[in-house]
Parts: C-alpha cells; structure tokens; sequence
C-alpha cells in the first residue's frame, strides 16, 4: 500500500516545528498525529531541496509540493516498453524461434520490461508453460 502525503498546511507545520521551535521528530510526529519516520522524510526531502527557515513568502503550495516532491524520469532499466507484436509473430514463424528465446531477448534489450506472463498474454499465445 502506497503512502499517503499529509496535506501542505501539515508539512509546513513539521517544518515550522523543526526549524523555529526546535522540536525532536517524537515530538514533531506526536503534535502532528503521525509517524516520526514520516516527520523524518518530509525534513529530509526540505534539505534535499534546499528548503530554509522561514520559507519564503514567494513560494507557493504548489511550488513547495513541487521541490518536496520531485518526478522522477525514469531510467533506462524501469522503461517498461510493450513488445511489437508484428515483428514477434514474424519472428515465431521462423525454425527454432520459440517464445521463451523471445522473451529472454526482449530482457537483455529492457531488464525492467514486463514480465513473462505478460510477455505472452499480449502475444496472444496465453499463459507461458515455459516459465
């Protein structure tokens, strides 16, 4: 189950308690109503974006949202990408290709990419016995 962010109002309040009254995390999370390793991480990431006390006026909501919570592009082993199913039919009709060496191709090209079942449900050929 993901984590869910507590709302701004509630962050800039860890961070007000943090920097201006100079309170510990134990006491920080029991104020706030959650956990201390929560109140950790949202301190943690202020640092990381070099977020300082007292936060500018000029930053809005949204604007410290963004610094707190960057996206993240994805890197070249979490690209995920469906394989073409006109090249792997073509490639099935060929002696000795079999689905399996397919697939094993298709990991070494994209070792985050969709697993086996995956792989061969969007062929069409159903549930792999191979795996």
């Amino acid at each position: 189950m993901a984590k869910e962010r507590v709302s701004m109002r509630k962050v800039k309040e860890i961070l007000r308690l943090y920097w201006e009254e100079g309170l510990s995390r134990r006491q920080i999370a029991k104020s706030c109503n959650i956990s201390r390793s929560a109140v950790s991480e949202y301190i943690a990431r202020a640092e990381k974006a070099g977020l300082r006390h007292p936060l500018s006026e000029e930053l809005d909501d949204a604007t410290i949202e963004a610094k707190l919570f960057p996206k993240e592009e994805p890197t070249g082993k979490d690209i995920r990408p469906m394989p073409a199913m006109e090249e792997i039919h073509r490639e099935l009709q060929k002696k000795g290709v079999t689905l399996q060496l397919l697939w094993l191709e298709y990991k070494d090209k994209y070792p985050g990419g969709i697993n086996t079942a995956s792989f061969a449900s969007c062929t069409g050929n159903g549930s792999p016995h191979w795996v």
